[in-house]
Parts: structure tokens; C-alpha cells; sequence
């Protein structure tokens, strides 16, 4: 196999951070729509995977301080997307958990990521979308293996 040169390394690295800039323009515009912002979100994403938890297991989570979290979750009450309740084993705990309306806007937006995935991969051909993938694998695990870290 033979090694990959720097000049198309550089142009990877360039796509790839214009790929950056393409989903996050992207991304804060389908938020604002909701009132969102890229953090509000990263909290109803991890409720979502989590299920109820705790404040100061959400700040762990999504590596925030606990002053963070709770400016966070009180804009997510006022919006009626969370609510906290008691936690059933510790009084001195409460419980974050999405509302109705809450759980139904992050399955909209679990909705529209899947639509998303099929208008950036359907025409694909499966072995250029598998050696994508196989190839975004080894980007995010060499970046981990450097110490970066996402909100998982």
C-alpha cells in the first residue's frame, strides 16, 4: 500500500474543514429555528441517550462546570423541554428529565439527521461510503488517541 502524500493530506484536512463549517453553519440555523443553541442541544442529546439523570451527572457527561449545567437546564425548563423532579433514591438530588415537548423535538431532529444522512449518502457507492467511513473511523479514533474528546 502505498503512503499518501502530503499534498493530498492537506487537501483532505481542507475538505474536512470546510465539511466543518458546512454542518455547523447548518446545524445552528436547524437549532435556532427551535431556539436552541449547540449546547441547549448537547443536553437533550444526552438526556435522550441517558434517560433522567442528575444535574451533576449531566455536567460530567458533557464536561461542563455545574454553574454551566444549571444556566442550561433552567433555559431548557423555561422552554418546557426539561423538568426536574425528585430523584426516588436521594432527597438531596433531582432528577433532569425531557418534557413531552422535549422528547418530541429531539425525535424531530432524530428525524431530520436521518433524512440528512440519506441526502449526503443514498447515491453513494458502498464501497466509497464504507471506505469513508472506514476512513472518518481512523481521523476520530487517532484524535482520541491524542487526548481530544467529544461529549459521548
Amino acid at each position: 500500500m502505498s503512503a499518501v502524500n502530503a499534498r493530498d493530506r492537506h487537501r483532505a484536512l481542507d475538505l474536512v474543514l470546510e465539511l466543518v463549517v458546512l454542518l455547523n453553519a447548518d446545524m445552528g440555523r436547524r437549532l435556532a429555528a427551535d431556539q436552541l443553541t449547540p449546547a441547549r442541544a448537547a443536553v437533550l442529546w444526552a438526556l435522550r441517550r441517558r434517560g433522567p439523570v442528575t444535574q451533576r451527572e449531566l455536567a460530567e457527561a458533557l464536561e461542563v462546570s455545574a454553574r454551566n449545567i444549571t444556566g442550561l437546564v433552567d433555559g431548557l425548563a423555561g422552554a418546557d423541554l426539561v423538568s426536574r423532579e425528585p430523584h426516588p433514591t436521594d432527597r438531596r438530588a433531582t432528577l433532569v428529565t425531557l418534557t413531552r415537548r422535549g422528547t418530541r423535538l429531539v425525535e424531530t431532529l432524530e428525524a431530520e439527521q436521518r433524512e440528512f444522512a440519506a441526502l449526503l449518502f443514498a447515491d453513494m457507492p458502498a464501497t466509497r461510503f464504507h471506505g469513508l467511513l472506514d476512513g472518518l473511523a481512523d481521523v476520530v479514533g487517532r484524535l482520541k488517541a491524542e487526548g481530544l474528546k467529544t461529549h459521548e
